[in-house]
Order: structure tokens, then C-alpha cells, then sequence
């Protein structure tokens, strides 16, 4: 009993990092932010390996999990360099503007403008009469205020 409450601890923490990553690779467009959330994904796994290798008794997950720490660290430093390049080469991290270089049959991305904001009416701020001048007040105002 005792290893099956383990395990299914491990795999709900290996499923909330997994859907953590999940949910920032695609909500978000910085390349940066989508790599680490990729990473967060590749540790959620292998959170999950690391829990079931233990459930079995065996060193499969956790020998597993070593590569794939050592593919995650190589596809993190390839993955940088890529970042790096195209940085220098437009001067922005968003998804969106790098749409040159999809292939050639695809159409290009094409992001919805959000309609412009109506204008606000003028905040009208009170004032304060001169010194000596009683202050006017409505009739209205004086028993009911409409605000506070």
C-alpha cells in the first residue's frame, strides 16, 4: 500500500510539472520561455519514470531518466544557439515575426489585431474655490451623495 500511495505521488507531481510546461509552451510566444517550458516537460517525464522504475524494483527509469538529462542539456544548448542566431538576425524572440522562415507552400501567419480601445471620457477631478469664497454645493448633494 505503502508503494502504491509513492507512486501515484510521484506521477500526480510529474503530471502537474508536465502540464505546467505543456500550458506555457503553448501560451506563450517567446522562444526562451517555450524552452524552458519543453525542459519543464522532459523533467515532468522523467519524474514520472523515476517513480514507476522505483514501483518496479528495477534501474530502468532511473537510467533512463540520465539520457534523457543528457539529451535535454544537449537539445538546451543547440536550442540556445538557434535563439541566439535568429535574435541577431531580426532583433525579436516572438514566434510570430520569424514566419520568413517557414516553408515555402505554407502560408504566412497571420495574428488577429485587436480592436482599437473606444476613448475613455475626460476624468472630471473636483476643485476647491478660492479662500473666502463659500463653497456652492447642489441641494441634491447635500442629502443624498451619489458617490463617496
Amino acid at each position: 500500500m505503502a508503494e502504491t500511495a509513492l507512486l501515484s505521488r510521484y506521477l500526480f507531481v510529474g503530471c502537474v510539472i508536465f502540464g505546467v510546461g505543456l500550458v506555457g509552451f503553448v501560451c506563450r510566444r517567446n522562444m526562451i520561455v517555450m524552452f524552458l517550458s519543453a525542459e519543464m516537460m522532459l523533467q515532468g517525464i522523467s519524474l514520472s519514470l523515476v517513480g514507476w522504475g522505483r514501483y518496479h524494483g528495477d534501474w530502468g527509469g532511473q537510467m533512463l531518466v540520465v539520457m534523457i538529462i543528457a539529451v535535454a542539456a544537449c537539445e538546451a544548448a543547440i536550442g540556445l544557439a538557434l535563439v541566439v542566431a535568429l535574435y541577431q538576425r531580426s532583433g525579436q524572440l516572438d514566434i510570430a515575426l520569424w514566419h520568413h522562415l517557414r516553408e515555402a507552400d505554407q502560408p504566412p501567419f497571420v495574428d488577429r489585431e485587436l480592436p482599437a480601445p473606444e476613448p475613455a471620457a475626460p476624468q472630471v477631478w473636483p476643485t476647491l474655490p478660492r479662500a473666502g469664497v463659500p463653497l456652492v454645493e447642489p441641494e441634491v448633494e447635500t442629502f443624498h451623495r451619489s458617490h463617496v
